[in-house]
Protein backbone atom coordinates (compact mmCIF):
# COMPACT_ATOMS: atom_id res chain seq x y z
CA UNK A 1 0.00 0.00 0.00
CA UNK A 2 1.68 3.52 -0.77
CA UNK A 3 2.45 5.61 1.72
CA UNK A 4 0.34 8.93 2.13
CA UNK A 5 2.07 12.39 1.12
CA UNK A 6 1.94 14.45 4.88
CA UNK A 7 -1.40 17.07 4.82
CA UNK A 8 0.40 20.65 6.10
CA UNK A 9 -1.24 22.86 9.14
CA UNK A 10 -1.43 25.16 5.96
CA UNK A 11 -0.38 25.95 2.23
CA UNK A 12 1.09 29.30 1.26
CA UNK A 13 1.69 28.49 -2.03
CA UNK A 14 -0.43 30.09 -4.95
CA UNK A 15 -2.19 27.72 -6.46
CA UNK A 16 -3.41 26.96 -9.30
CA UNK A 17 -0.24 27.77 -11.47
CA UNK A 18 -2.91 30.74 -13.01
CA UNK A 19 -2.92 32.24 -10.08
CA UNK A 20 1.12 31.89 -9.95
CA UNK A 21 1.27 33.99 -13.11
CA UNK A 22 -0.90 36.64 -12.07
CA UNK A 23 0.66 37.78 -9.11
CA UNK A 24 4.38 37.69 -11.05
CA UNK A 25 2.64 39.92 -13.48
CA UNK A 26 1.57 41.91 -10.74
CA UNK A 27 4.77 41.77 -9.49
CA UNK A 28 6.79 42.56 -12.67
CA UNK A 29 4.42 45.67 -12.86
CA UNK A 30 5.59 47.16 -9.94
CA UNK A 31 9.30 46.78 -10.23
CA UNK A 32 8.56 48.05 -14.16
CA UNK A 33 6.79 51.77 -12.72
CA UNK A 34 9.24 52.39 -10.05
CA UNK A 35 6.66 53.26 -7.73
CA UNK A 36 7.21 50.97 -4.39
CA UNK A 37 5.83 53.30 -1.20
CA UNK A 38 2.27 54.50 -1.16
CA UNK A 39 1.79 54.23 -4.93
CA UNK A 40 -0.93 53.24 -7.27
CA UNK A 41 -1.87 49.45 -5.96
CA UNK A 42 -1.39 50.48 -2.20
CA UNK A 43 -4.70 52.73 -3.06
CA UNK A 44 -6.01 50.33 -5.56
CA UNK A 45 -6.06 47.70 -2.87
CA UNK A 46 -7.26 50.24 0.15
CA UNK A 47 -10.76 50.56 -2.36
CA UNK A 48 -10.89 47.23 -3.51
CA UNK A 49 -10.74 45.82 0.11
CA UNK A 50 -13.19 48.42 1.40
CA UNK A 51 -15.46 47.16 -1.27
CA UNK A 52 -15.39 43.42 -1.08
CA UNK A 53 -15.73 43.77 2.70
CA UNK A 54 -18.15 46.45 2.78
CA UNK A 55 -16.85 48.85 4.68
CA UNK A 56 -16.23 52.72 4.09
CA UNK A 57 -12.46 53.69 4.80
CA UNK A 58 -9.42 51.45 4.64
CA UNK A 59 -6.06 51.92 5.72
CA UNK A 60 -3.38 49.55 4.27
CA UNK A 61 -0.34 49.09 6.89
CA UNK A 62 3.15 47.10 7.27
CA UNK A 63 1.17 44.24 9.75
CA UNK A 64 -1.98 43.38 11.55
CA UNK A 65 0.42 44.30 14.61
CA UNK A 66 1.13 47.65 13.51
CA UNK A 67 -2.53 47.65 12.53
CA UNK A 68 -3.39 47.52 15.60
CA UNK A 69 -1.00 49.58 17.60
CA UNK A 70 -1.88 52.33 14.63
CA UNK A 71 -5.84 51.81 15.81
CA UNK A 72 -5.21 52.50 19.63
CA UNK A 73 -3.15 55.66 18.77
CA UNK A 74 -5.84 56.84 16.88
CA UNK A 75 -8.09 56.44 19.19
CA UNK A 76 -5.24 58.85 21.89
CA UNK A 77 -4.72 55.61 24.29
CA UNK A 78 -2.36 56.57 26.83
CA UNK A 79 -0.85 56.52 30.35
CA UNK A 80 -3.23 55.80 32.59
CA UNK A 81 -5.89 54.55 30.58
CA UNK A 82 -6.64 50.56 30.05
CA UNK A 83 -7.79 48.06 27.35
CA UNK A 84 -9.91 45.18 27.97
CA UNK A 85 -9.13 42.56 26.11
CA UNK A 86 -9.46 38.61 26.34
CA UNK A 87 -6.42 36.47 27.84
CA UNK A 88 -6.99 33.61 25.23
CA UNK A 89 -5.49 35.10 21.96
CA UNK A 90 -2.07 36.19 20.28
CA UNK A 91 0.27 38.29 22.24
CA UNK A 92 0.19 40.88 19.91
CA UNK A 93 -3.27 42.04 21.08
CA UNK A 94 -1.79 42.92 23.97
CA UNK A 95 1.83 44.67 23.60
CA UNK A 96 -0.17 47.08 20.76
CA UNK A 97 -2.05 48.09 23.99
CA UNK A 98 1.65 48.01 25.86
CA UNK A 99 3.19 50.39 23.05
CA UNK A 100 0.49 53.13 23.56
CA UNK A 101 1.59 53.47 27.63
CA UNK A 102 -1.93 51.94 28.32
CA UNK A 103 -2.55 48.74 30.38
CA UNK A 104 -4.33 46.00 29.08
CA UNK A 105 -6.64 44.71 31.51
CA UNK A 106 -7.49 40.88 30.70
CA UNK A 107 -10.75 38.71 30.70
CA UNK A 108 -11.96 35.22 30.26
CA UNK A 109 -13.82 34.00 27.21
CA UNK A 110 -16.68 32.20 26.61
CA UNK A 111 -16.54 28.73 27.27
CA UNK A 112 -18.02 27.31 24.10
CA UNK A 113 -16.74 29.77 21.29
CA UNK A 114 -13.53 30.88 22.78
CA UNK A 115 -14.28 34.78 21.93
CA UNK A 116 -14.94 37.13 24.86
CA UNK A 117 -18.32 38.10 24.97
CA UNK A 118 -20.07 40.93 27.03
CA UNK A 119 -20.54 39.28 29.85
CA UNK A 120 -16.78 38.57 30.41
CA UNK A 121 -15.95 42.00 29.17
CA UNK A 122 -18.18 43.32 31.84
CA UNK A 123 -16.06 41.73 34.72
CA UNK A 124 -12.80 43.85 33.32
CA UNK A 125 -14.33 47.21 33.26
CA UNK A 126 -13.30 49.82 35.51
CA UNK A 127 -13.40 53.54 35.51
CA UNK A 128 -10.48 53.66 33.64
CA UNK A 129 -11.47 51.85 30.74
CA UNK A 130 -11.20 53.56 27.42
CA UNK A 131 -11.59 50.65 25.30
CA UNK A 132 -12.33 47.38 24.57
CA UNK A 133 -10.67 44.75 21.64
CA UNK A 134 -12.84 41.96 21.18
CA UNK A 135 -11.37 39.27 19.10
CA UNK A 136 -12.84 37.26 16.66
CA UNK A 137 -10.75 34.24 17.17
CA UNK A 138 -10.02 31.40 14.83
CA UNK A 139 -12.66 33.33 12.70
CA UNK A 140 -15.35 32.98 14.63
CA UNK A 141 -17.50 36.29 15.60
CA UNK A 142 -17.67 37.94 18.57
CA UNK A 143 -21.21 39.15 19.56
CA UNK A 144 -20.60 42.43 18.64
CA UNK A 145 -23.97 43.59 19.07
CA UNK A 146 -23.94 42.72 22.84
CA UNK A 147 -20.77 44.66 23.06
CA UNK A 148 -21.66 47.72 21.39
CA UNK A 149 -25.03 47.79 23.19
CA UNK A 150 -22.29 47.90 26.73
CA UNK A 151 -19.91 50.33 24.82
CA UNK A 152 -23.24 53.08 24.44
CA UNK A 153 -23.86 52.90 28.41
CA UNK A 154 -20.31 53.06 29.28
CA UNK A 155 -18.55 55.35 26.93
CA UNK A 156 -16.01 53.40 25.51
CA UNK A 157 -14.10 52.68 22.57
CA UNK A 158 -14.10 49.55 20.47
CA UNK A 159 -11.01 47.96 18.33
CA UNK A 160 -12.19 44.77 16.40
CA UNK A 161 -9.26 42.61 16.32
CA UNK A 162 -9.75 40.97 13.02
CA UNK A 163 -6.35 39.11 12.24
CA UNK A 164 -8.03 35.98 11.61
CA UNK A 165 -11.54 36.91 10.64
CA UNK A 166 -12.15 37.94 6.71
CA UNK A 167 -15.98 37.92 5.80
CA UNK A 168 -16.79 36.29 9.40
CA UNK A 169 -20.26 37.58 9.98
CA UNK A 170 -20.97 38.81 13.11
CA UNK A 171 -24.67 39.54 14.28
CA UNK A 172 -25.33 39.94 10.20
CA UNK A 173 -22.33 42.22 9.55
CA UNK A 174 -18.91 41.53 8.33
CA UNK A 175 -16.21 41.68 11.20
CA UNK A 176 -14.42 44.87 11.06
CA UNK A 177 -17.39 46.90 10.50
CA UNK A 178 -19.11 47.29 13.98
CA UNK A 179 -16.45 49.12 16.17
CA UNK A 180 -14.82 52.33 15.59
CA UNK A 181 -12.04 50.33 14.29
CA UNK A 182 -11.24 46.70 12.64
CA UNK A 183 -7.39 46.23 12.46
CA UNK A 184 -6.89 43.40 9.81
CA UNK A 185 -3.78 40.67 9.08
CA UNK A 186 -2.63 39.82 6.25
CA UNK A 187 0.01 37.28 7.25
CA UNK A 188 0.55 34.44 4.50
CA UNK A 189 -1.91 31.70 6.24
CA UNK A 190 -4.58 33.91 6.58
CA UNK A 191 -8.07 34.04 4.60
CA UNK A 192 -5.96 36.82 2.36
CA UNK A 193 -2.31 36.53 2.96
CA UNK A 194 0.26 38.51 1.82
CA UNK A 195 3.50 36.81 0.48
CA UNK A 196 5.10 38.20 4.01
CA UNK A 197 3.77 40.85 6.39
CA UNK A 198 1.00 43.40 6.13
CA UNK A 199 -2.26 44.32 7.20
CA UNK A 200 -5.14 47.16 7.31
CA UNK A 201 -7.11 49.19 9.22
CA UNK A 202 -11.27 49.57 8.57
CA UNK A 203 -13.17 52.29 10.25
CA UNK A 204 -16.94 54.06 9.14
CA UNK A 205 -14.88 57.09 10.26
CA UNK A 206 -13.33 59.69 7.73
CA UNK A 207 -11.60 61.67 10.79
CA UNK A 208 -10.16 58.30 12.26
CA UNK A 209 -9.18 57.01 8.34
CA UNK A 210 -7.28 60.10 8.11
CA UNK A 211 -5.48 60.28 11.39
CA UNK A 212 -4.74 56.24 10.87
CA UNK A 213 -3.10 57.19 7.21
CA UNK A 214 -0.83 60.10 8.88
CA UNK A 215 -0.32 57.90 11.73
CA UNK A 216 1.69 54.80 9.48
CA UNK A 217 4.00 57.91 7.12
CA UNK A 218 5.66 59.48 10.00
CA UNK A 219 2.70 61.73 11.15
CA UNK A 220 3.24 63.33 7.49
CA UNK A 221 -0.37 65.75 7.08
CA UNK A 222 -1.76 63.93 3.08
CA UNK A 223 -0.04 65.68 0.56
CA UNK A 224 1.62 67.81 3.02
CA UNK A 225 5.34 66.66 1.99
CA UNK A 226 7.60 67.42 5.13
CA UNK A 227 4.73 68.84 6.97
CA UNK A 228 4.28 66.76 10.10
CA UNK A 229 1.35 67.05 11.83
CA UNK A 230 1.45 64.34 14.57
CA UNK A 231 3.77 62.06 15.63
CA UNK A 232 4.29 58.75 13.70
CA UNK A 233 6.07 56.04 12.52
CA UNK A 234 6.66 53.99 9.51
CA UNK A 235 3.91 51.41 8.78
CA UNK A 236 3.17 51.42 5.26
CA UNK A 237 2.21 48.56 3.31
CA UNK A 238 4.43 48.68 0.14
CA UNK A 239 3.17 48.32 -3.46
CA UNK A 240 4.54 44.56 -3.97
CA UNK A 241 2.57 43.57 -1.49
CA UNK A 242 -0.20 45.57 -2.06
CA UNK A 243 -0.25 44.27 -5.85
CA UNK A 244 -0.08 40.31 -4.42
CA UNK A 245 -3.14 41.13 -2.76
CA UNK A 246 -5.26 42.86 -4.99
CA UNK A 247 -4.48 39.61 -6.96
CA UNK A 248 -5.64 37.51 -4.35
CA UNK A 249 -8.54 39.62 -3.30
CA UNK A 250 -10.56 38.62 -6.34
CA UNK A 251 -10.63 34.90 -4.93
CA UNK A 252 -10.70 35.71 -1.02
CA UNK A 253 -14.80 35.22 -1.16
CA UNK A 254 -14.23 31.38 -2.94
CA UNK A 255 -11.48 30.63 -0.49
CA UNK A 256 -13.67 31.49 2.63
CA UNK A 257 -16.32 29.45 1.15
CA UNK A 258 -13.94 26.65 0.28
CA UNK A 259 -12.55 27.08 4.03
CA UNK A 260 -16.60 26.45 5.46
CA UNK A 261 -16.95 23.28 2.94
CA UNK A 262 -14.02 22.37 4.76
CA UNK A 263 -14.60 22.55 8.38
CA UNK A 264 -18.53 21.28 7.53
CA UNK A 265 -16.88 18.04 6.29
CA UNK A 266 -14.66 17.39 9.53
CA UNK A 267 -17.78 18.34 11.66
CA UNK A 268 -19.23 15.40 9.83
CA UNK A 269 -16.51 13.00 10.10
CA UNK A 270 -15.67 13.92 13.53
CA UNK A 271 -18.88 13.82 15.27
CA UNK A 272 -19.42 11.17 17.95
CA UNK A 273 -16.18 11.50 18.88
CA UNK A 274 -14.46 12.89 22.51
CA UNK A 275 -13.96 15.97 20.93
CA UNK A 276 -15.55 19.34 21.56
CA UNK A 277 -15.79 20.57 17.76
CA UNK A 278 -15.64 24.35 17.17
CA UNK A 279 -18.99 26.23 16.51
CA UNK A 280 -20.84 25.98 13.01
CA UNK A 281 -22.82 29.50 13.00
CA UNK A 282 -25.86 30.49 11.67
CA UNK A 283 -27.04 33.06 9.06
CA UNK A 284 -26.10 36.12 11.05
CA UNK A 285 -22.72 34.48 12.54
CA UNK A 286 -20.27 32.65 10.15
CA UNK A 287 -17.10 32.01 10.85
CA UNK A 288 -14.44 31.91 8.39
CA UNK A 289 -12.61 28.95 9.78
CA UNK A 290 -8.85 30.96 9.57
CA UNK A 291 -8.02 28.17 11.96
CA UNK A 292 -9.89 24.87 12.65
CA UNK A 293 -9.73 24.34 16.58
CA UNK A 294 -11.30 21.54 18.04
CA UNK A 295 -10.34 20.41 21.93
CA UNK A 296 -9.15 17.64 23.42
CA UNK A 297 -8.40 16.07 26.84
CA UNK A 298 -5.85 14.02 25.89
CA UNK A 299 -4.46 16.97 23.35
CA UNK A 300 -0.64 16.12 23.65
CA UNK A 301 -1.25 12.19 23.14
CA UNK A 302 -4.26 13.36 20.22
CA UNK A 303 -1.19 16.03 18.21
CA UNK A 304 2.14 13.18 18.88
CA UNK A 305 -0.19 10.55 17.17
CA UNK A 306 -1.66 12.58 14.47
CA UNK A 307 2.31 13.97 13.65
CA UNK A 308 2.96 9.95 12.85
CA UNK A 309 0.15 9.37 10.68
CA UNK A 310 1.82 12.14 8.37
CA UNK A 311 -1.22 15.04 9.61
CA UNK A 312 0.24 18.21 10.97
CA UNK A 313 -1.44 19.95 13.89
CA UNK A 314 -0.93 22.95 15.91
CA UNK A 315 -1.24 24.54 19.25
CA UNK A 316 -2.97 27.51 19.26
CA UNK A 317 -2.60 29.17 22.31
CA UNK A 318 -0.66 26.67 24.81
CA UNK A 319 -0.26 30.16 27.49
CA UNK A 320 -2.71 32.32 28.04
CA UNK A 321 -1.60 36.16 28.30
CA UNK A 322 -2.24 36.28 31.78
CA UNK A 323 0.53 33.59 32.30
CA UNK A 324 2.73 34.62 30.29
CA UNK A 325 6.31 35.87 30.97
CA UNK A 326 6.15 39.46 29.76
CA UNK A 327 2.96 40.24 31.46
CA UNK A 328 3.74 38.95 34.89
CA UNK A 329 3.62 42.41 35.86
CA UNK A 330 0.28 42.56 35.72
CA UNK A 331 -0.46 40.62 38.67
CA UNK A 332 -2.59 37.93 37.65
CA UNK A 333 -2.28 34.43 38.55
CA UNK A 334 -3.04 30.94 37.48
CA UNK A 335 -6.87 29.83 37.81
CA UNK A 336 -7.53 33.63 37.45
CA UNK A 337 -9.37 32.83 33.89
CA UNK A 338 -10.00 29.16 34.23
CA UNK A 339 -11.73 28.93 30.49
CA UNK A 340 -9.03 30.20 28.79
CA UNK A 341 -6.43 28.32 30.71
CA UNK A 342 -8.71 25.07 30.37
CA UNK A 343 -8.74 26.06 26.12
CA UNK A 344 -5.04 26.25 26.42
CA UNK A 345 -4.73 22.74 27.50
CA UNK A 346 -6.82 21.06 25.19
CA UNK A 347 -7.09 22.98 22.28
CA UNK A 348 -5.65 21.70 18.55
CA UNK A 349 -5.95 23.21 15.61
CA UNK A 350 -6.33 20.95 12.27
CA UNK A 351 -5.03 21.37 8.84
CA UNK A 352 -7.05 24.31 7.15
CA UNK A 353 -6.80 25.53 3.71
CA UNK A 354 -9.29 26.51 0.62
CA UNK A 355 -7.45 24.25 -1.87
CA UNK A 356 -7.43 21.11 0.48
CA UNK A 357 -8.32 18.30 -1.60
CA UNK A 358 -11.25 15.04 -0.46
CA UNK A 359 -8.40 12.68 0.24
CA UNK A 360 -6.34 15.01 2.55
CA UNK A 361 -9.79 15.71 4.69
CA UNK A 362 -9.57 11.93 4.66
CA UNK A 363 -6.67 11.37 5.92
CA UNK A 364 -6.92 13.84 8.45
CA UNK A 365 -10.51 12.09 9.73
CA UNK A 366 -8.86 8.89 9.52
CA UNK A 367 -6.27 9.90 11.50
CA UNK A 368 -8.32 11.41 14.45
CA UNK A 369 -11.14 8.70 14.09
CA UNK A 370 -8.28 5.94 14.28
CA UNK A 371 -6.64 7.21 17.82
CA UNK A 372 -9.59 7.17 20.10
CA UNK A 373 -9.96 3.17 18.47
Amino acid sequence: MPVESAVPLFDVKPRPESLRREIERAVLGVLDRGAYILGPEVHGFEAEFARALDFKHVVAVSSGTSALEIALQALGLGAGDEVVLPTFTFIATATAVSVTGAKPVLADVDDETLVMGAKEMKAALTRRTKAVIPVHLFGHPAPMKEILALSRKRRFKVLEDCAQSHLTVADGKTAGSWGDLGAFSFYPSKGLGAAGDAGAISTGSPVLARICRELRNCGRGEGKGYFHVRVGGNARMDEIQAAILRVKLKRMAAWIEARRAVAKRYGQELAGLPLRLPPVGDAKNRPSYALYVMRCEERDALAEHLRGQGVSCGVYYPVPLHLQPAYKFLGYRAGDFPNSERASKTALALPMFPDMSPRQIEQVCRAVRSFFR
